[in-house]
């Protein structure tokens, strides 16, 4: 897994543990029969103790002793089978693990306990989506979008938009990553999206100019073989020779053994 891809990694259970970690407040059903935001002073003692038991399990998860995380959020459950971000963190876990099946079963729990939550199905989605489940993931994105009450919808946007470049969806790609830039404009991987859906465009001077704010919000020398090949290309088309340069130095320093430095050997810049 490259730097670039263990940043993704980290934000994904960043935002996974950002509800145990926040004390869970959820949304259940209120004496008219529709949802309300419940907090902690509508707890049971046993809701109680299974967000101690949460809380614990995202600290071990944290310092990647996933064993006993694992048993903690086993602990959770125990004490409360229908806290969805029970399964929601163990199935964050199993994905750690690289336990496909694992992660998913608990995925699937977690959102029949809760269909809408946004961050659930955020996570759900970067899931499909890694796992090359392309069309189902967009369901998943939707749904989190859908919810009025996201805090973070520029993940969700993101996250959708660079799933569909992984199937060549460039306009799909682009409703997405357009809105995530209105709400977040200097997100790298935002940048790198649109320079990515502009160049497959030829419009090479707009993805030029999504690499220029790539530079200018992340360190190039963090950033995968395939995002600096693609710098490369780009301003090789627009003539700019020192920027072309800065991407390849970064290249050669950093990721000689990749196809991508081969192909910037050969002079592929087309194929």
């Amino acid at each position: 897994m490259t730097d670039f891809a263990q940043r993704r990694f980290k934000c994904l259970a960043a935002v996974a543990l950002a509800g145990v970690l926040a004390g869970c407040a959820t949304l259940g059903q209120g004496p008219s029969g529709k949802e309300e935001l419940k907090t902690a002073s509508d707890q049971t003692s046993a809701q109680k103790r299974a967000e101690i038991r949460l809380q614990l399990a995202a600290g071990y998860f944290e310092q990647a002793n996933y064993p006993v995380a694992l048993d903690e959020v086993k602990k959770a459950i125990a004490a409360d089978p229908q806290n969805p971000n029970g399964y929601g963190l163990r199935a964050i876990i199993y994905m750690r693990m690289e336990e496909k099946e694992l992660a998913n079963d608990n995925f699937l729990q977690a959102l029949k306990l809760a269909p809408t939550d946004p961050d659930l199905n955020n996570n759900y989605g970067s899931f499909l989506c890694q796992h090359d489940r392309i069309q189902e993931s967009f369901k998943h994105f939707d749904t989190a979008l859908a919810n009025r009450n996201y805090q973070s919808p520029a993940g969700a946007l993101n996250n959708a938009g660079n799933c569909a470049l992984k199937i060549k969806n460039v306009d799909l790609a682009e409703r997405y990553l357009l809105q995530a830039l209105k709400l977040a404009p200097d997100v790298p991987e935002t940048n790198i999206g649109l320079a990515k859906v502009y160049y497959a465009r030829r419009d090479y001077p707009r993805s030029s100019f999504f690499m220029n704010q790539v530079s200018k919000t992340a360190k190039l020398d963090a950033l995968p073989a395939d995002v600096l090949w693609l710098g490369i290309k780009v301003q090789r088309k627009m003539g700019d020779e020192g920027a072309e340069q800065g991407f390849a130095t970064q290249l050669r320093r950093h990721h000689a053994d990749s196809a991508e430095f081969a192909a910037y050997q050969r002079g592929a810049f087309d194929e």
